[in-house]
């Protein structure tokens, strides 16, 4: 199966509010040797305003994100898909991409339409080039070289990483550059440690890490914490209820027959407890598994390998336990409110009816003046928001009057507050106040980008000044 291997730039570091500004993505073969590449850029949506931070970083002015020359957000995601569907299917590669990268082209193909999962459906999977490395610092400390800190702790910041490794990355943070520097990481990793790129690789599927976890009995599983490594001997409870892609696991170095001995009750408690004692396996996410016998002995400790065979077995063999365990762990688990936010509703609104997925395609193929009828058919409101956001920035005229009025007020009351909620979208006046504090100690460089975003939005202010008290 080919690679893909890609990366984003964007307005700022919301999944759920910021947009993609560049994407890039290099097909590979087997042997990681480029086949084909898309690079593309769009220019910024009026109701989102860029994080100073982010242009600092990434170097893009502010008439970079304006230019009429570019295309629009919806044009260029609809191109994005076109091309990853062409080269479906693959393995799709990002560095911290599960996090991020991601999240945000999940979000961005859900508002403009298109079906959100497109790296782990078809026949594709996925997989992330930041746990590669992080994995490769513990299972083969000499394949690549790593930064430390201050307290020498180990970074795995890919600008840092990817210099230290061989690679020309003068052009950190562009999309394009990122993604030849993640490949050059994999094929230093392929190179040097096969037996792990392959292991890596191998839970890159959902179905992969699903029977390894069952067949196994007891496996290592690696979690990154602050960038340390935390190492756990666990093995299978059985599938968390309601969720297809996540197995629960019981570390396996506490004394099971205690454990069965629990009342209810306490063992809701010691479950509930940190750290966790049941560990969810996301099995779609590329878990860090690996065989009891393919890592150092030193890591299974307190355990033994016969201890940790033996206590695999006995809850193998006490479905009555595995039951209570389950159970304990659903009523400690945390609860989720919904967001109110339409934009951060991906997953709290349920999968796409059939109807509204034949509506969505027909979106795309029909003239904008007949893609308001078709938005108003769907059962969805989240979709019914997106198409209209949509078609008012592409053609506001298509809209009736009273979606035309609802989504600029809505529009403007977001960008003039002086603050939004936490972990939202930025305001003007939020964006001003760090571009202002930033300016302060800014190189010329950085001086020049932020002094063009600071005029940008002293002339959105004022324009939306001046709409408020027109109204």
């Amino acid at each position: 199966m080919a690679f893909v291997f890609y990366d984003t730039e964007t307005t700022g570091i919301s999944t759920g509010f910021d947009q993609i500004l560049q994407f890039a993505a290099i097909r590979t073969d087997d042997n990681l040797k480029e086949i084909d590449r898309i690079e593309l850029r769009c220019r910024l949506h009026p109701h989102v305003v860029p994080s100073p931070g982010a242009l600092a970083v990434t170097g893009m002015t502010i008439d970079k994100l304006l230019d009429e020359a570019l295309p629009c957000h919806y044009e260029m995601i609809r191109e994005i898909r076109a091309k990853l569907t062409d080269w479906s299917p693959a393995t799709f590669i990002g560095y911290n991409s599960l996090r991020f990268d991601e999240e945000l082209l999940r979000k961005a193909l859900f508002r403009t339409l298109h079906a959100p999962y497109l790296t782990n459906t078809g026949g594709n999977c996925r997989a992330d080039a930041l746990v590669l490395v992080q994995l490769a610092s513990e299972f083969a400390p000499g394949c690549l070289k790593l930064p430390t800190g201050d307290k020498g702790n180990l970074i795995f910041k890919l600008d840092q990483v990817a210099p230290l490794n061989g690679f020309n990355h003068a052009n950190a943070h562009d999309a394009l550059a990122d993604v030849q520097a993640t490949i050059h990481l994999a094929q230093c990793v392929r190179a040097h440690a096969p037996a792990l790129w392959e292991r890596f690789l191998r839970f890159s599927t959902k179905a992969s890490a699903q029977k390894f976890l069952e067949d196994e009995g007891a496996v290592v599983l690696t979690e990154f914490y602050f960038n340390r490594p935390y190492h756990f001997v666990v093995a299978a409870i059985g599938p968390e209820p309601g969720n297809s892609a996540a197995i629960l696991a019981l570390d396996l170095k506490h004394d099971l027959d205690w454990l069965a001995e629990l009342p209810a009750d306490q063992l809701a408690t010691w479950v509930g407890k940190s750290p966790k004692k049941v560990r969810r396996v996301r099995t779609n996410a590329c878990p860090s598994l690996a065989a009891v016998g393919d890592v150092p002995h030193h890591l299974l400790r307190p355990l033994g390998v016969e201890e940790i065979a033996q206590r695999a077995a006995r809850l193998r063999d006490d479905p009555a336990l595995k039951a209570r365990l389950i159970e304990a762990a659903l009523a400690t688990a945390k609860d989720y409110e919904t967001s109110p936010y339409v934009e951060e509703q991906i997953y709290s609104g349920g999968f796409v009816t059939r109807s509204d997925e034949a509506l969505m395609a027909r979106f795309h193929e029909v003239p904008w003046e007949e893609r308001s009828a078709i938005v108003e058919q769907m059962k969805d409101e989240r979709l019914r928001y997106h198409g209209r956001l949509i078609i008012h920035e592409m053609h506001p005229e298509v809209l009736n009057d009273e979606h035309r009025s609802s989504l600029e007020s809505h529009m403007w009351e977001r960008l003039l507050a002086e603050e939004a909620p936490k972990d939202t979208w930025t305001s003007l006046h939020k964006a001003l106040v760090d571009t202002e504090q930033m300016m302060a100690g800014a190189d010329p460089t950085k001086l020049e980008i932020l002094a063009g975003l600071r005029e940008h939005l002293l002339g959105r202010l004022e324009l939306g000044k001046a709409r408020h008290l027109a109204e």
